[in-house]
């Protein structure tokens, strides 16, 4: 076995236990090891696409990986499949963003620590340079937000768009939206000081400071901002004092013509545990909603994207994707990229045979409508699952075994009801919406890391829809 083979198979291994089996088999199987020389290991993807879902998803376990195996200095180049008719040799390559010079690693200190970056004159936006207008098809359920976005971008904390609220599903495209209106900003005023934080990171970061007691530094660092983006507003529910920081920053920006842009999984008027008087500053610009892409721009979403991979794709097969593949920009781009995975690991032809195969293997069929789950079924099956009876989640007890299923119950009542997180609180030892927040978020965090509980919570969801 040459060396480079090797030692990319070791890296796979390290690869493999920490991602499942089947985003092991479709995402790291067709990576092909090319070479080693020089520091420089290079290896072979299928299309663009899949350079960077890669890059956006695994870059730091890859670096890892390879640090382990092969050394820190060395460097992770990708070659990738094109047209043949466009190069000699078929064949273009492109850098990994997480260089061993570039690497990201995280460490005690939050990302873009404000307090050590408010003197620079230019400083990381954390922008993603994959989410830029060219590729943000426009369609029904997103020209709104669209043509809002572009007036930011000519003429942003000016327009009638401050602040700009956008909500909308998981995996709708606001993320995308966000990152398009910074990038265009910088495009347009390089000299602006643009900056993307998730609420969470958001709250990191206050958290640090104020332990470290540089809270002043914190709050000069946001208000030297000229766009600020954050992200999943809907974390900030229920943490009061980060609440009323980013209330004085706010106020501060807008008051002197910076812009705000939000996201968020839903409506002002459905943020709970939000105090009033942000609610009512969020609304006092456009509140715009990013809908689920409907067939015409699932559609057009589609041939972008084997377009701009240079993939030949049969009408019948795009046709039959968008048709079927309904409730997210996120589903169809794992559809189409499960889909290329098969052809190439099985030398196949894209057909609607393999699409349907495909369609019916990745995509979710609800059987049961959310109006048809009540909190007390979740509450019964649950209690069953954790052989408990049904007065053990409603107690006081803070034992392990109950606490758990309480704190899981929550978490699926939110997730399979559209009860509000007061009545869900309510309803188990009338608990208050903070502690149905807390609960929903101890769970997904657990599920990030323990893939024995995150079995478990599958099991339960199963038997919910069934039910």
């Amino acid at each position: 076995m040459e060396q480079h083979v090797e030692l990319w198979n070791r890296c796979l291994s390290i690869v493999k236990d920490n991602v499942g089996e089947s985003m092991y088999s479709t995402w790291f199987t067709p990576i092909v090891p090319l070479s080693y020389s020089d520091n420089k290991f290079v290896v072979q993807v299928p299309s663009q696409f899949f350079y960077e879902y890669i890059e956006e998803q695994f870059a730091y376990l890859l670096r890892q990986a390879i640090n382990r195996v092969v050394g820190q200095e060395t460097q992770l180049l990708y070659r990738i499949m094109i047209d043949h008719s466009n190069t000699n040799n078929g064949t273009t390559t492109l850098p990994t963003a997480n260089t061993p010079a570039q690497q990201n690693i995280p460490t005690n200190e939050p990302v873009n620590t404000p307090f050590t970056s408010i003197e620079k004159t230019t400083f990381d936006p954390q922008l993603n340079r994959n989410y830029n207008f060219t590729n943000y098809i426009e369609g029904v359920s997103n020209r709104l937000a669209r043509c809002a976005g572009l007036n930011i971008a000519e003429q942003p904390g000016r327009s009638i768009f401050n602040p700009i609220f956008i909500w909308g599903a998981s995996a709708v495209g606001k993320t995308h939206l966000a990152n398009a209106i910074g990038l265009a900003v910088k495009e347009n005023y390089p000299e602006k000081r643009v900056l993307y934080v998730s609420a969470n990171l958001f709250q990191m970061q206050y958290t640090d400071a104020v332990s470290k007691n540089q809270s002043n530094d914190f709050l000069a660092f946001y208000q030297s901002i000229d766009v600020l983006i954050i992200d999943d507003v809907q974390e900030l529910a229920g943490k009061t004092k980060t609440q009323n920081t980013f209330f004085h920053i706010f106020n501060h920006l807008h008051q002197t013509g910076k812009q705000l842009i939000m996201c968020c999984d839903r409506e002002p008027s459905k943020l709970e545990g939000m105090e009033d008087r942000l609610l009512s500053r969020f609304k006092w610009g456009l509140v715009v909603e990013v809908e689920k892409p409907d067939f015409n721009l699932r559609k057009a979403i589609l041939k972008y994207k084997t377009y701009k991979d240079g993939i030949v794709m049969p009408e019948d097969v795009i046709d039959y994707i968008a048709e079927n593949v309904t409730s997210s920009v996120r589903d169809l781009e794992g559809v189409l990229i499960s889909l290329l995975a098969h052809s190439t690991l099985m030398n196949a032809e894209i057909n609607i045979q393999l699409a349907q195969k495909i369609v019916g293997n990745v995509v979710e069929t609800p059987t049961i409508e959310k109006e048809d789950i009540t909190v007390d079924k979740i509450c019964n099956i649950v209690c069953q699952y954790y052989s408990l009876p049904l007065e053990a989640i409603n107690s006081k007890s803070r034992e392990r075994k109950i606490a758990e299923a309480r704190q899981v119950a929550m978490y699926l009542a939110r997730t399979y009801t559209n009860t509000s997180l007061s009545v869900i609180g309510q309803s188990m030892g009338n608990r208050d919406h903070t502690t149905v927040l807390y609960a929903c978020r101890t769970v997904q965090n657990q599920m990030d890391v323990d893939t024995t509980f995150k079995a478990r919570i599958h099991t339960l969801e199963t038997q919910i829809q069934q039910k």
